[in-house]
């Protein structure tokens, strides 16, 4: 016996070819719309800053960048991947905050120039320049002569690197203000650890990770051992030939609990190590990582 199939199961008429791209058209265009309105805005708020007197430096915001590219990445959905969502917004915003005050990007690329480049490009787009330096001291110094250009270095320590840190130590000097990407996955297209340094960021910064410049006497194998839970380390000789210079990533309870640093150091103390100076050199904000 045939039975009649319920109404609500019935295949609906789909829309023919010219609905859809017509709907794709009216897509893009609102798009397109609402970039030259994000644009608008961004005039004013120049305007405002030039009142205000506070035009002028970078106008990069690490803080509200990296608050920004988690929401984006946690909300997606579809088809479209992730890296290419994640691509067109830091692009969006890495060329308005061009627009409110130009600037550069120096990188190193001593230990392979393809892979900074493509994170340089990835993050900051193809109209802000692009400036290569043989080496993480060229870059500081270019940082340190400009306005407010940006800085980026390896996350790690490759053969022939030198403490660049170091170079960040002096109050006026620039400092870390990001880890780059905001975003950690495994398939990420742009996935290089750097750091990118800048001058002292006086708004916008994030400190959920402060990164410190220690010089130790009596640096060993046992000390790096005691420190690897605490903090993410680099670290090359310095001076003496037990002395080390260290850049540590120091994560900052959030809860109130005891500082990050002093536990570190505590830890290089039991083991043996000297501490020889300290100094603050910028922060940036913790890991995000998210899944493919």
């Amino acid at each position: 016996m045939k039975t009649s199939q319920p109404t609500d199961t019935l295949p609906t008429e789909l829309p023919s070819l010219a609905q859809l791209r017509g709907e794709i058209d009216r897509i893009d265009a609102a798009m397109h719309a609402l970039l030259i309105e994000r644009g608008e805005i961004i005039d004013t708020l120049v305007a405002v800053k030039r009142v205000q007197g506070t035009e002028g430096g970078s106008a990069f915001r690490p803080a509200r960048e990296a608050s920004m590219m988690r929401h984006i990445v946690d909300r997606h959905r579809g088809i479209l991947p992730v890296d290419t969502v994640e691509g067109i917004w830091r692009v969006i915003i890495s060329t308005f905050t061009y627009v409110q005050a130009p600037y550069a990007v120096h990188a190193d690329v001593a230990s392979g120039e393809a892979a900074i480049r493509d994170a340089a490009r990835f993050h900051f787009g193809f109209t802000v320049p692009f400036e290569a330096h043989m080496g993480s001291a060229g870059v500081v110094a270019a940082v340190a002569a400009s306005k407010g250009d940006l800085g980026l270095v390896p996350a790690f320590t490759a053969p022939g690197a030198t403490a660049w840190w170091t170079a960040l130590e002096a109050e006026s000097a620039p400092k870390i203000i990001a880890r780059l990407p905001f975003v950690e996955r495994a398939d990420h297209p742009a996935g290089l650890p750097v750091f990118c340094i800048a001058h002292p960021v006086s708004d916008g910064a994030v400190t959920e990770v402060e990164t410190w410049s220690v010089r130790v006497a009596g640096w060993s194998a046992n000390a790096a051992r005691a420190v690897a839970p605490l903090a993410d380390v680099l670290a090359l000789p310095d001076r003496g030939l037990d002395g080390a210079a260290l850049l540590l990533s120091v994560s900052i309870d959030a809860n109130g609990g005891p500082h990050g640093l002093e536990a570190v150091l505590g830890a290089l103390r039991a083991a043996g190590a000297s501490v020889r100076s300290a100094a603050l050199v910028g922060s940036h904000a913790n890991r995000y990582t998210h899944g493919a």
